[in-house]
């Protein structure tokens, strides 16, 4: 055996079917539903499931994602790798703008724009990833998150345009 191979570590992971929340698109408004998932009535996105977030803080304009540093989160310098923190901010970001809309309504991403300020690593322990609406307009809003390590360091920081729209009916 190589020693390579006796350094492999594995991981398994389960998620729900994202139908069950996706069901629920439209019907009632973001903040409920974002609610339902910070309690566990439906699952959360399989997204957060993969990257191994632990919980959701929920208030209107406002959400915080949590998620512990982890060795499978490490790129080949041995840091949580850059799309790792990318999909915490735009995490963050987006389910603000989605705890402000009306039922009936969605968004999209048009933009990320990440700045990445200190290295974080599985030390960094448990992140969070805070996320607050700048600008809401009728058809777009604007939203930060910033993320912080277990001791309260910023560690990076994000801003988020989102194109809000009114969803079909069936």
């Amino acid at each position: 055996m190589t020693e390579t191979q006796e350094q492999t570590r594995s991981r398994t992971f389960s998620w729900s079917d994202p139908a069950v929340a996706a069901a629920r698109i439209g019907t009632t408004s973001g903040l409920e539903m974002l609610h339902a998932m910070g309690t566990g009535e439906i699952p959360p996105p399989p997204i957060l499931q993969l990257v191994g977030a632990t919980g959701m803080e929920v208030e209107e304009g406002r959400v915080t994602v949590l998620m512990p540093a982890q060795e499978f989160h490490y790129n080949p310098l041995g840091t949580v790798h850059g799309g790792i923190i990318a999909t915490l901010l735009d995490t963050a970001a987006g389910c603000t703008v989605h705890s402000t809309l009306p039922a009936g309504f969605g968004y999209t991403s048009l933009d990320l724009m990440t700045r990445f300020i200190k290295p974080v690593t599985i030390k960094s322990g448990l992140l969070r990833c805070e996320g607050g609406i700048i600008s809401r307009g009728r058809r777009t809003a604007v939203a930060e998150s910033r993320l912080f390590d277990e001791a309260g360091a910023l560690l990076a920081h994000a801003t988020s345009t989102c194109l809000i729209f009114e969803l079909p009916t069936s």
